[in-house]
């Protein structure tokens, strides 16, 4: 079977408790409809890059699934009828990631390092002004 992600992100009102309902409602079609949902990851209230439908903040979820493209159109569709959902985005992939996905590993995202020297350009201020061409 072909292999997919999928994140949702539901509205930020409502519990965390709904959140984790909602995961497990569309878990449970993936298992109807033949696949499996082999990692769950909850990644929580997050700000979202713009309001969608008055909202600036989201619960955001990961799927992996092992599921047919039945089975993963059947979740969408129910993804897309749910009233808690504000966007919703499944990706086909070559294989499953097996450990933690980036959003949760923080130890490789928080270690940036140095950026060392960011030029060797003088402040606006100290600029010398431009000369004007005669023509």
């Amino acid at each position: 079977m072909p292999y997919y992600e999928s994140v949702f992100i539901a509205r930020q009102d409502i519990p965390t408790t709904q959140v984790e309902a909602l995961s497990t409602e569309f878990a449970e079609i993936i298992k109807a409809n033949g696949g499996e949902v082999t990692k769950t990851e909850q990644w929580g209230l997050r700000n979202l890059a713009y309001r969608i439908r008055k909202n600036k903040k989201g619960h955001y979820v990961m799927f992996n699934l092992d599921a047919p493209a039945k089975a993963v159109a059947e979740m969408e569709r129910n993804m897309r009828l749910h009233e808690d959902i504000l966007r919703f985005l499944t990706v086909k992939v070559e294989e499953l990631e097996a450990g933690p996905s980036v959003m949760m590993r923080r130890d490789e995202r928080d270690e940036r390092g140095d950026r060392g020297d960011r030029g060797s350009r003088p402040p606006r201020g100290d600029r010398a002004p431009r000369e004007a061409s005669e023509a």
